[in-house]
Parts: C-alpha cells; sequence; structure tokens
C-alpha cells in the first residue's frame, strides 16, 4: 500500500483538486480559438493551485511551506482574473460553481497560512 502523502490529508488541498476538475470541464466548451489562449491560461493557473500547496507540504519546515501558499494564492488570483474575463466574454455564466468553489479555496489556503504563519 501507498502511503498517504502529508498534502493528501488538507482539505485545502482536496478542493483546489476540485477545482481543477471544475475549471477543466468549464474549459472543454469554450471556443477552439481560445485552446492556446484563455483555455490553457485557465487549466495552468487552476492547476497551479494544488501542485504548490503539495510542494510546500512536501517541503521541510513553515517557513517554505508558508510560500508555496503565498504563491498558491497569487495563482488564485489569477485565476480568478482569468474566470472574470471568460465571464465576460460570455464563455461562462457569471454564476458558474467555479466562482464559488475558488473563493472556498481561498479562505483555507488564506486560514492555513495564517495558521501556519502563528507556529513560527
Amino acid at each position: 500500500m501507498i502511503p498517504t502523502k502529508p498534502h493528501h490529508r488538507l482539505v485545502a488541498w482536496k478542493e483546489a483538486m476540485a477545482l481543477v476538475r471544475v475549471v477543466y470541464e468549464a474549459t472543454r466548451a469554450f471556443p477552439a480559438e481560445e485552446t492556446y489562449g484563455l483555455t490553457a491560461q485557465l487549466r495552468r493557473a487552476a492547476v497551479s493551485v494544488p501542485s504548490n500547496v503539495a510542494e510546500g507540504a512536501g517541503r521541510d519546515g513553515h517557513k517554505e511551506f508558508l510560500r508555496f501558499l503565498s504563491i498558491a494564492r497569487g495563482s488564485l488570483s489569477e485565476l480568478e482574473t482569468q474566470l472574470l474575463i471568460a465571464a465576460d466574454l460570455g464563455y461562462l455564466p457569471e454564476e458558474h460553481c467555479a466562482f464559488a468553489l475558488l473563493q472556498r479555496v481561498s479562505r483555507l489556503i488564506t486560514g492555513l497560512h495564517k495558521k501556519l504563519a502563528l507556529q513560527r
């Protein structure tokens, strides 16, 4: 049996993984001309979030984890901007579930960041 990695236990990582799935599903319906544009940008930013949470959790010490959580938060801001652009262009409805899930992931990562910062 493969041992569970530290990030597998984090709700923030699990929800960020769900956000990746939602973004991939949403971008399947985007116009073909966006394949190498907005679609690729959205997917890259979404994948970056759980990837940075996982990398930080796998590093030694709180300082490194905090740095990677900060990067994940930056990717969330980038993703939010790109989702707003997609909605503005009519590719996504403004009430798409990706927006609510993004806010949830943002709150979880910010909370984890604050908790770790207090433990330093």
